[in-house]
C-alpha cells in the first residue's frame, strides 16, 4: 500500500518508524508542521509541546519531506500537485493539528485515515487523553477512522481500548495510547485492503472537546479533591503542568496525593 504520512509529534515519529517496518506499507512522502504555528482557534502562536522533527529522519531514508508552515504561507493545499503525482492509496494522519480538506483527501484512493486517542464518538476534538483523565475516566482507547469534513466524525475502521489506572499520569496514558495504536495498525495493515470494513459513527453522540493551552491549566480549589488530583496528573510532564497562584506567583504542580483525615 502506497501511503503519504502527515505527522508532527512524538507519537507521529514512533508510528512512522513502526509503519516503515511493515512490508505492506510504503511511505512515499512525509508532511509535518513546525514546533510553533498559527491556527484558527488561537489568537497567539501555538507551541507543540510534543513536537518531533521528522525532517532529518525522512531525508536519511530518502523519503521526500515537506513543511506545512502557516507562518511562511505554506498550507497543505499548496501541495496538491505533489500528492496528485504520488497518487497514494491512503494518506495517514498521525498526530496532526490542521483540518485535512476534502480536495486533499481525494488525492488518495482510500482517502485519509487518522488515529484519534479516544473511543469515538467519545472525546472527539482536542486533547482527548487529557480530557478523559480530567473527567475521571477509568478506560479509554484509540480509534482508526476515515477523515471527513467534520471534527473526528468519519467512519470507524478499527478501535482498541486500554485502562487508565489510578496511579497513571498523562505520560503513562500517552504511552498506552501509542502502544495500542501500533498494535491496531499492525492488525489492520496485516489484512488485505478489501477485507477492511468500516462503520459509520453515531454523530448524535459526538461531543467535540476544545484544544487546550497552558492557560487552561489553572486549578479551581473549589473542585472535589479527586477532580483536582485528576486535573494535575492529566497535565503533568511532558505537558506544561497544572498551576495556581500563591502570593502573587505562578506555581506549577506536577503531582498530588489525597490524604484523608484520620
Amino acid at each position: 500500500m502506497k501511503a503519504v504520512f502527515f505527522g508532527c509529534t512524538v507519537f507521529s515519529e514512533i508510528i512512522l518508524k513502526e509503519l516503515l517496518k511493515l512490508k505492506k506499507v510504503s511511505i512515499s512522502a512525509v508532511f509535518s508542521i513546525p514546533a510553533e504555528f498559527s491556527i484558527s482557534y488561537s489568537k497567539e502562536k501555538v507551541r507543540n509541546t510534543n513536537f518531533a522533527d521528522l525532517s532529518s529522519y525522512a531525508r536519511d531514508l530518502n523519503i521526500p519531506f515537506y513543511w506545512v508552515d502557516s507562518e511562511k504561507g505554506k498550507r497543505i493545499t499548496d501541495y496538491g500537485s505533489i500528492l496528485k503525482e504520488i497518487n497514494p492509496d491512503v494518506i495517514l494522519v498521525m498526530g496532526w493539528y490542521f483540518m485535512v480538506p476534502k480536495k486533499i483527501r481525494e488525492f488518495a484512493i482510500y482517502g485519509a485515515w487518522g488515529i484519534h486517542a479516544s473511543l469515538l464518538p467519545n472525546y472527539a476534538g482536542g486533547a482527548p487523553l487529557v480530557w478523559a483523565m480530567i473527567e475521571g475516566e477509568k478506560r479509554t482507547g484509540v480509534t482508526l477512522f476515515q477523515l471527513s469534513d467534520g471534527v473526528d466524525d468519519g467512519d470507524i475502521i478499527a478501535q482498541a481500548e486500554f485502562p487508565i489506572e489510578h496511579h497513571d499520569t498523562i505520560k503513562e496514558v500517552y504511552e498506552k495510547a501509542t502502544n495500542t495504536s501500533i498494535e491496531l495498525l499492525n492488525d489492520v495493515f496485516g489484512k488485505d485492503i478489501n477485507q477492511i470494513e468500516v462503520r459509520a459513527q453515531d454523530k448524535s453522540k459526538i461531543k467535540v472537546y476544545p484544544q487546550r493551552s497552558p492557560s487552561d491549566g489553572e486549578i479551581d480549589w473549589n473542585w472535589p479533591t479527586e477532580k483536582i488530583r485528576n486535573f494535575i496528573r492529566a497535565q503533568t510532564k511532558p505537558y506544561p503542568g497544572a498551576w495556581t497562584i500563591i502570593n502573587g506567583k505562578k506555581v506549577i504542580l506536577w503531582d498530588a496525593t489525597i490524604i484523608k483525615n484520620a
